[in-house]
Order: C-alpha cells, then sequence, then structure tokens
C-alpha cells in the first residue's frame, strides 16, 4: 500500500510555477486562510497574474500576504473576502475586492452546495502518513469541505504543518498537483510584548466570576489571552471553542482534551496539537 500511493504522490509532485498553470481566466480559487495562506503558490500565482483576466479569490481571513490585492492586480485577480482582515480592508474599500457576509456556519455550505462553485482550491498540507493521508492541519475546519467541492486541488506540503487528528484529512490520490515547502507558518501573537498592566487587571476580574469546572469559549487578543493566565488554580476546566492562544497550553493537562475549528496563534500551540488525540 505505502509503495502504491508513494508512487502517485511522486507522480504529482511539481513546481509552484508549473502547478499555477492549471488557472484560466475567470476561474473560482478557494484559497486557504489565516495562518495556513500557502503563501509560495499565492506568489506564483502573482506572478503570472499578467498572463489572466477576472480570476476569483474566495477566502476567509488571510495573515502576512497583500500582493493578491495590489492595485496593479486588478482586472487579473479579485478577492472575494468572506472575512476582511487589515490586508484586504483597503481593495474593499476602494472597489478593487468584494466582501460577501456570511455566519461562520454556513461559510461551507457556500461551496459545498454550489452556491460558490470552486474550480481551483489551494490548501497547505502535512506531509502525508504511512497510509498516504496528509491533515490539512491548523485550517481544517473552513478548508475541507470547499477543497472537496473543487475540480482542482494544488496542494503544498508542508513539513512544518501539524497533524491534527479527527475528520481533518485527504489522501494523497485526492489531489492533483503536489507542491513540496519547507517554510515556519504564519504566527499571531496576541500583543507585542505580552499583555500590559491594565489588560492583567481586567483578566483578574474576570477570572474570579469562572468556576472549577467551567467550560469555556473564548477568542483572541490581549485580555482573553491574559485571563488564562490566572486560571491556574482552576480545577477542571474544559474548552470548547473556535479559537485559543498560546496561554492555553499552559492550561492542557487540566482540560481533558480540546475542541478547535483552526488554531491562530503561535509555534508553542501548533507543537502542542501535533498528533495530539485529545486535539479534535
Amino acid at each position: 500500500m505505502a509503495y502504491s500511493w508513494s508512487k502517485i504522490y511522486e507522480s504529482k509532485v511539481t513546481t509552484a510555477e508549473d502547478a499555477v498553470k492549471a488557472i484560466k481566466s475567470g476561474d473560482r480559487i478557494f484559497l486557504t486562510g489565516n495562518c495556513s495562506v500557502p503563501k509560495v503558490l499565492l506568489k506564483a500565482l502573482v506572478d503570472r497574474a499578467e498572463e489572466l483576466e477576472n480570476v476569483e479569490i474566495c477566502h476567509a481571513l488571510t495573515l502576512g500576504v497583500t500582493e493578491y490585492v495590489a492595485p496593479e492586480m486588478e482586472g487579473h485577480l479579485r478577492a472575494n473576502a468572506l472575512f476582511i482582515g487589515p490586508n484586504v480592508r483597503k481593495a474593499v474599500w476602494e472597489g478593487r475586492a468584494d466582501f460577501t457576509p456570511v455566519l461562520l456556519s454556513e461559510f461551507t455550505l457556500l461551496f459545498k452546495k454550489g452556491i460558490l462553485p470552486v474550480d481551483v482550491a489551494f490548501v497547505h498540507l502535512s506531509p502525508p502518513d504511512e497510509h498516504g493521508f496528509c491533515s490539512f492541519g491548523i485550517e481544517t475546519g473552513l478548508t475541507k469541505t470547499p477543497a472537496e467541492s473543487a475540480r482542482i486541488i494544488i496542494a503544498e506540503i508542508n513539513p512544518n504543518m501539524p497533524r491534527c487528528l479527527g475528520d481533518s484529512f485527504i489522501h494523497v490520490s485526492r489531489l492533483d498537483y503536489i507542491v513540496p515547502v519547507d517554510y515556519p507558518l504564519f504566527e499571531l501573537p496576541m500583543t507585542e510584548g505580552g499583555p500590559g498592566e491594565l489588560h492583567r487587571k481586567i483578566a483578574e476580574y474576570i477570572a474570579e466570576l469562572i468556576p472549577d469546572g467551567a467550560t469555556m469559549q473564548m477568542g483572541i487578543g490581549a485580555i482573553p489571552d491574559a485571563v488564562l493566565q490566572f486560571l491556574y488554580h482552576k480545577k477542571d476546566l474544559g474548552i470548547n471553542t473556535e479559537l485559543f492562544s498560546d496561554s492555553v497550553i499552559d492550561l492542557s493537562s487540566g482540560c481533558g482534551g480540546l475542541s478547535l475549528g483552526f488554531l491562530q496563534a503561535g509555534y508553542r500551540c501548533l507543537l502542542a496539537v501535533d498528533q495530539d488525540p485529545k486535539s479534535v
């Protein structure tokens, strides 16, 4: 079996420059986002943009990249942001990009039901396991369904992408083009230099309201991150959340497992969920 899938894998390996030749004018691309943005594929697409017209790029929040929404991309690449981040906000304001408001719970349905049919999916995966399955890693929740709905799947395979367990896998036979890469994933620090005194004071008051045995839903930012630092004396805490930050790792021994949609934090967080059966 290993021989079989490895040959399939090798037959699909190519460069980013060759892979993006599969993009045609008028195509709709789904771009995996957050800290999972496949920057090598995206750069190759931007480099080829002048050859293309009216290519739509659908995505949620994207971090660390702005070239695909630059003014010179107008008429060639057009972002359709389903969540507006700081990198695309100006383009939306100036009419060079679109915003499609949607509930997070309905995000994947747009693609599954064909409301936004996907021609090509850009995904960012972990290396395959012994059976040939790659993990969508830190961006499973918003990527797996659009990718499976796409006509063509182009994947960056990165050894730095953690293998998150659960329903987070895709077999190499489902991929059309494989681009091996090796670079650190984007990180989103909660604050520069850690929480300030005001953040910590607010967090201390909030922590007093959290009883032993509570199940927590949390956000990201300076205050939610600081709250976690005041919970070390609490017992039997649970976490069922979309987002969490690095500070949750120091609490995880008392959580009994984590339920997560996508991770948006730092390297400690990535190490903590890699191959962890409690993180699903």
